[in-house]
């Protein structure tokens, strides 16, 4: 967790903005090392190049969260 806040520190610093990555269906074992590998690799990006990477995180973010309440609305007017 400390390579992880450092790497979030870097990351606002470098960009003014807060990291975002997607981890939806990510083992939880797995997470982690996951967002530490993403953040570090993002860090190379350019300012343009990185609002972009961080828009499809975002997107990706919202369309498993709709898909969720969805699939959740479903239930609940099937009774399941």
């Amino acid at each position: 967790h400390t390579a992880l806040n450092a790497a979030t520190a870097a990351y606002e610093s470098r960009f003014g903005h807060a990291f975002v990555i997607c981890l939806d269906g990510m083992p939880a074992n797995e997470a982690l090392d996951h967002a530490l590998a993403g953040i570090r690799s993002r860090l190379a990006n350019d300012p343009d190049e990185e609002r972009q990477v961080a828009a499809d995180e975002l997107r990706r973010l919202a369309r498993g969260r709709l898909a969720d309440t969805l699939r959740g609305a479903g239930n609940r007017a099937t009774g399941h």
